[in-house]
């Protein structure tokens, strides 16, 4: 899973702008599409964009690891 796809897809899906985005991380819009670019991303920043985005990205995850375990089973 590239994580930073999936930021930009769900920012996308929830019709919001890179700008309001950028405003509520503080942050350069320049800055957000270096997120969009990252293929991992720090816990602690997940967990702040998964808070403004009222999305748990972190389910996803789960979701992936649960089906790997099953396929080594």
């Amino acid at each position: 899973m590239h994580i930073g796809q999936r930021i930009r897809k769900e920012l996308e899906k929830q019709g919001k702008t890179v700008v309001w985005f950028a405003g509520e991380l503080s942050c350069h819009r320049t800055n957000v599409y270096k997120i969009f670019a990252k293929s991992y991303i720090d816990t602690q920043d997940l967990m702040r964009i998964s808070k403004i985005l009222n999305y748990d990205f972190f389910q996803e995850y789960s979701a992936l690891l649960k089906k790997d375990i099953k396929q080594c089973r």
